[in-house]
C-alpha cells in the first residue's frame, strides 16, 4: 500500500457514529480552543498547557519547513517519552509530512532497514538516553543513506551540523492540509519476519482509534494518564494513549523509567488516574508493593495489554491497586479490542474483550481458512474502517499478511465467546513476546549465525517470571569457548536492539527431533527451562 490520494478533503467522514472533519495536526488547534488554559503535558519539571502546545507545534512546524521539509515526505523519529516527542509528531502532521515511528530501543539493523524501505529525508533523535549516544547512531544512518539529509537531535551540546530541537522556531506558512484519507504516519509492526514493517494509518482511521479509544478508557477533563511504556507505540500513543487524553483535555505526563521506585511517587505527586502496562510490568509493580509505600489511591483505571495475562494476576492486581481494570488487545494494523468498565468479573479476568467498533468484521478461521464453529480455537482475520488494507512498500508481505477478500491475517490464535469477547490463546507464528516487545525468533538466529565461531542457532521462548517470556538461543560449533558475555557483545556490536539479544544461551550437540524428522522446539524450550534451574 502507497501513499493515500492528497487531494484535499471536500466533506466529513463517518466511522461507527463519530464524525471526523479535521486532520489529526488541525485538532489540536480545536483542543486548545476549548482547553487553551488547561495543562496538557508534563514531563519531569516541565509543565505545558494546551494553547503553548498549540503554538509550540506551529514554530516547530515552521521551522521543519524552513528547513526544506515539505508535505508528502518522511521523517524517522526516535524519540523518548517527551513533550519533544508529542510535538514533532503534531508538527508533522500538521505540515503533512509522515513521521516514521521508531522505538528508542532499536539499533542500527532495523533503523537501516527502515530507511532503506521509507526514504525519510529527517532523522529526529535525543541525543543520549540511558547511556547510548544517538547522535553516533544518526551519523552512521547519515552515512548510509544520503536521503537523510536533515538530523535533528534534542539535547545540550548537538554537533555544529545538526540542528538543536529546541532552537526550532519560526513562523509557520500554512499549506494546503491533508485530506483525512491522506496518509498521517507510519507505525511499525511487531512481525515475525525480522525487520519490522511500516504500517500505514490515515488522519481518519487513526483518529477514529484514539477518540473511540478515549470513549472506551472512560477519559475525560479530569483524566491523568502517565506514560511509561514508548509512545511510539500504538497503545500508548491512542489506546487510548497520548493521542486519545490529548482528545479530551486530559493531562498526559510523560516518563522514561518503569522502575516501580521512580513511577509510584510519580503517581502520587501527579495525582495519576490511568495507566497502560504489560503483563511483565504489572508481576513487577504487585511484587514492589510489598515495600513501596507511595499513595495510589488517585488510579481509576489500570490497562494491561501488549500480551495476555493469567486471570489470577488480574484479580491480584484488582485487590491489591483497588482500581478498575481494563485488558486491551489489538494490533497496530487496527483492530482494537477492550474489556468494558462494566464488563462483568469473569469478562475482566479471563478474556481480552471485544472489538471497538461495531464495523468490525473479524473471523476466526482454521488451516484451510474456513471459520470455526463459536468457542473453538483459530487463527483471527480482520477488517474494517481503521484496518489496514496493505503495509507500506511490501508487495510480497500482503500477499501473504492479507487474504483476497482484505482480511488480515493476524496470526494470533484466539477463541470467541457469544458475546463476542475474545480470548488470545497463542501465536500461528514463531515469535516470543519479551516484556511485551514481539521478536522475531528467524532475526535472532540469523544475527547469531554470523559470528564465526557459531555455526547453527536455534532460539527458542521460555516461561519467565518477570519478562513473561525470555529468549533462549541454543547453539552448535566447532568450539565452546565463546563466552554469553563475547556473544552478547558481538551482537550488540553488530546493530540488534538490546531487547532481541537472548537471555539465556547453551551449547547442543544434536538437534531434538520430531516423529515426522522437523526440529521440535518445543524439547529445546523444556531444556531451556530444566537448565534455567
Amino acid at each position: 500500500m502507497l501513499e493515500h490520494d492528497l487531494a484535499p478533503a471536500t466533506r466529513p467522514l463517518i466511522i461507527d457514529g463519530i464524525v471526523l472533519t479535521t486532520p489529526i495536526g488541525g485538532m489540536l488547534t480545536e483542543w486548545a480552543r476549548k482547553w487553551g488554559t488547561r495543562i496538557a503535558l508534563v514531563h519531569g519539571d516541565q509543565r505545558m498547557t494546551y494553547a503553548a502546545l498549540d503554538h509550540h507545534v506551529d514554530r516547530l512546524a515552521g521551522a521543519l519547513q524552513k528547513s526544506g521539509l515539505v508535505r508528502g515526505d518522511r521523517i524517522l523519529v526516535q524519540m523518548p517519552n517527551s513533550i519533544g516527542l508529542v510535538t514533532i509528531l503534531l508538527a508533522a502532521l500538521r505540515l503533512g509530512v509522515h513521521p516514521i515511528m521508531a522505538m528508542p530501543a532499536q539499533r542500527a539493523h532495523d533503523l537501516n532497514a527502515l530507511v532503506a524501505n521509507a526514504q525519510p529525508v529527517a532523522y529526529f533523535a535525543a541525543r543520549e538516553l540511558h547511556g547510548f549516544q544517538y547522535e553516533v547512531l544518526a551519523r552512521s544512518l547519515q552515512q548510509a543513506h544520503p536521503c537523510l539529509r536533515l538530523i535533528v537531535l534534542d539535547g545540550a551540546e548537538v554537533p555544529e551540523d545538526y540542528l538543536q530541537l529546541s532552537a526550532l522556531d519560526a513562523p509557520f506558512h500554512p499549506p494546503q492540509p491533508p485530506a483525512l484519507t491522506d496518509l498521517a504516519l507510519l507505525l511499525l509492526s511487531g512481525g515475525t519476519t525480522g525487520t519490522p514493517k511500516l504500517i500505514p494509518r490515515t488522519h481518519a482511521d487513526y483518529a477514529f482509534t484514539f477518540l473511540r479509544s478515549a470513549e472506551m478508557a472512560g477519559v475525560d477533563e479530569t483524566t491523568v494518564y502517565l506514560a511509561i511504556l514508548p509512545g511510539a507505540h500504538n497503545f500508548i500513543l491512542s489506546s487510548p494513549g497520548i493521542l486519545g487524553v490529548l482528545s479530551r483535555g486530559g493531562r498526559v505526563v510523560l516518563a522514561n523509567a518503569a522502575s516501580c521506585d521512580e513511577i509510584m511517587p510519580l503517581i502520587e505527586k501527579e495525582s495519576v488516574t490511568h495507566i497502560a502496562l504489560v503483563p511483565p510490568l504489572l508481576r513487577l509493580w504487585i511484587e514492589a508493593r510489598k515495600w513501596e509505600r507511595s499513595d495510589l489511591s488517585s488510579l481509576r483505571l489500570l490497562q494491561i495489554g501488549g500480551a495476555r495475562v493469567d486471570a489470577a494476576l488480574v484479580k491480584q492486581a484488582q485487590q491489591l491497586f483497588g482500581t478498575m481494570i481494563q485488558q486491551v488487545y489489538g494490533m497496530a494494523e487496527g483492530l482494537i479490542c477492550y474489556t468494558r468498565l462494566d464488563d462483568a468479573q469473569h469478562v475482566i479476568l479471563n478474556t481480552q474483550g471485544r472489538p471497538m467498533s461495531r464495523e468490525d468484521d473479524i473471523l476466526i478461521v482454521d488451516s484451510d481458512d474456513h471459520e470455526v464453529t463459536l468457542g473453538e480455537t483459530g487463527e483471527l482475520l480482520t477488517r474494517g474502517p481503521y484496518t489496514i488494507s496493505g503495509y507500506f512498500n511490501a508487495a510480497e508481505h500482503n500477499v501473504s499478511s492479507f487474504t483476497a477478500e482484505g482480511y488480515y491475517r493476524t496470526g494470533d490464535v484466539v477463541c470467541q465467546d457469544a458475546d463476542g469477547n475474545i480470548t488470545v490463546m497463542g501465536r500461528l507464528k514463531e515469535q516470543i513476546n519479551r516484556a511485551g516487545e514481539k521478536i522475531a525468533v528467524a532475526e535472532v538466529e540469523a544475527a547469531l549465525t554470523r559470528h564465526p565461531d557459531i555455526e547453527e542457532a536455534v532460539v527458542v521462548a521460555a516461561p519467565d517470571p518477570h519478562l513473561g517470556e525470555r529468549i533462549c538461543a541454543f547453539l552448535k560449533g566447532a568450539s565452546r569457548d565463546l563466552t554469553d558475555i563475547a556473544i552478547r557483545e558481538f551482537l550488540r556490536e553488530n546493530g540488534m536492539a538490546a531487547y532481541k539479544i537472548p537471555d539465556q544461551y547453551g551449547w547442543i550437540s544434536h538437534w531434538p527431533q520430531t516423529a515426522v524428522g522437523k526440529l521440535d522446539r518445543k524439547k529445546l524450550a523444556v531444556l531451556a527451562q530444566a537448565r534455567h534451574g
